[in-house]
């Protein structure tokens, strides 16, 4: 089954997909924070799961983002029969961008380039995950 890993954020909603062993995950791009958007990108790419980030700040708690993103989430699993289940996001946008300008890509490609980074970083995390059990 493919895993669909979503970083949401205000501005753009980063993707990654799985393959269907569930063993890697890829980036595939960015779509506007519209579930519409999310759902026509897991029916394109035959996801059987909706993977979202779930952003915190350093010490646990939740942000204003995470409260974002919650409902977010919520708005999603009403909007699909798909499960939607969350994974910790925590630091993957920081570990994105670091990835980033260690290969020297320029500053205003890394705004497009970091949330779909980091949502492929958090798919593969929960991939890493599930593998060990």
């Amino acid at each position: 089954m493919r895993i669909l890993g979503v970083d949401h954020g205000l501005k753009r909603v980063g993707l990654a997909i799985s393959d269907e062993t569930g063993t890697v995950a890829q980036s595939i791009g960015y779509v506007t924070p519209n579930i519409s958007e999310v759902l026509r990108v897991a029916t394109e790419r035959n996801a059987g799961k909706l993977l979202v980030g779930l952003p915190r700040r350093l010490d646990g708690t939740a942000s204003a983002q995470t409260e974002q993103t919650r409902k977010f989430i919520a708005a999603l699993t009403a909007a699909t029969t798909l499960p939607v289940e969350c994974w910790d996001e925590w630091l993957t946008s920081a570990q994105a961008t670091r990835v980033l300008i260690e290969g020297n890509v320029r500053r205003k490609d890394r705004k497009e380039k970091v949330d779909q980074l980091a949502a492929q970083l958090m798919l593969q995390s929960y991939l890493d995950a599930h593998a060990a059990q």
